[in-house]
Formats: structure tokens, sequence, C-alpha cells
């Protein structure tokens, strides 16, 4: 089992302000879990008991609309820590986190979660801090998908998987994803994005193999997003 001490990843969230006593204590409490592709690592309506912070891995999450429809919220990767809202506010799983290929992940209990909130200030407003930017997040969301004609939608979204994906060594975006999971985020059927990729495509605006998606005019694609 890794030392918290010693995971890089901890510099990527609320876990860098911990002391090294603090991460010892997550080291010898902690579970490692591997979530395999498809599977989930948090169900919506659930109960939570603890902090899950993502090693490596990539993930999704969703949230069923009224038809049973799944609409994506969000997108995690390694560094990303879930579960804390519902933790703090002992609410119910507001949302179903889902690996979109096998992910590496460490649970930490609730109990020693809460204890370091009481003496640690730093990791308590950190925690404060990554609630509110989820918020804005979700608010940016909400105006988007009302406000955003689909195509613009489509374009803002190809951006912001490259800014949290990154690239691979061909200079595609560093993430697979399903017409569908476009189509699930953008709001829209899986025929229409399907129909305003290739349009893209067509306009040299990106590039398609398979499932993998370049940006190939990014000026352009950021025009397009902003509605010009």
């Amino acid at each position: 089992m890794s030392n918290c001490r010693q995971c890089i990843i901890k510099r990527f969230n609320a876990l860098k302000t911990l002391t090294n006593e603090e991460l010892e204590t997550f080291s010898d409490h902690k579970t490692t879990l591997i979530i395999n592709k498809g599977d989930h690592l948090m169900t919506e309506g659930s109960t939570i008991n603890g902090l899950y912070c993502i090693k490596d891995g990539k993930g999704k999450l969703t949230k069923l609309n009224t038809n049973g429809k799944e609409q994506i919220i969000k997108f995690i990767k390694g560094g990303d820590i879930l579960g804390h809202r519902s933790l703090l506010s002992e609410e119910l799983v507001g949302l179903n986190a889902i690996a979109l290929e096998d992910m590496h992940v460490c649970f930490i209990p609730k109990g020693d979660i809460l204890d370091t909130i009481k003496i640690n200030n730093q990791f308590s407003l950190n925690l404060m801090r990554n609630i509110s930017h989820q918020l804005n997040e979700a608010n940016t969301l909400i105006s988007q998908m009302a406000q955003k004609p689909v195509k613009d939608r489509l374009a803002e979204t190809l951006l912001h998987l490259e800014e949290v994906f990154g690239l691979d060594n061909k200079g595609f975006i560093d993430v697979v994803l399903t017409r569908e999971e476009i189509a699930n985020t953008i709001g829209t059927a899986t025929e229409s994005a399907i129909r305003l990729l290739s349009n893209l495509k067509k306009d040299g605006v990106i590039d398609l193999q398979g499932k993998k998606i370049k940006i190939s005019n990014k000026s352009e694609l950021k025009n397009i997003s902003e509605g010009y």
C-alpha cells in the first residue's frame, strides 16, 4: 500500500496542506480500491462515509434526469477528490461517479477527515474552496445549457476536454468517449452529436480517428464556442 507522504497526487488537492503526522494517519487507515472501467465509485442517492482521492484514471460524474437519461456533469482524473460535499453536509450522494477507464482510488474514512478538519484550518479552507469551485462549475453548466446552441456547447466541451485531460503523443485529446457520452455532456441526441462532429471535421476544425478527437483549428473552435 502506498504511503500518502510519498504520493505526488496530494499536491493537486486539499491533502497538500496536511502535516506529515496527518498524512501518516490517513495512510494507516485508508483503503486502496481498483474501480474497473464502467463501474461505479459513487452512486446517486447512497450514503458516504469518507472521502475518495483519485490516484490515476479517468471518470465522469453523472446525474439521471426525470426521463432516466444520463447527463454528464463533470469529468474527473488523478488528483481529484470526491465525496467531501456529501460528507460535510451529511446528505446523500448527489451524483454518480463512473470510471471511463480503470481507476486507482484511495478511500479515507470519515472520522479521519472530520478530526483533521477540527485541527487543520488550511485543510478545512481548501475543502471549502473546492466545494465553491464545484458550485461555480455547476452554475456555469446550467447557464451554458440554457443559453448556448448545441454547436456552441460542443465546441466548448471539446476545448474543456483538452484542458482537463491534455493530449496524447499523437495530438489527440487524451480521453476516449463514446458519441453517446459526448451527447450526454452537451445535452442533445446522439445522432445530433455525430452530425455536429462530422461537420466540424468537414470544416477542418477537428480531426477524428475512431473515437479519438483532435482539435485542428483551436482559434476557430473558440470562436464557435463563443457564438461567432
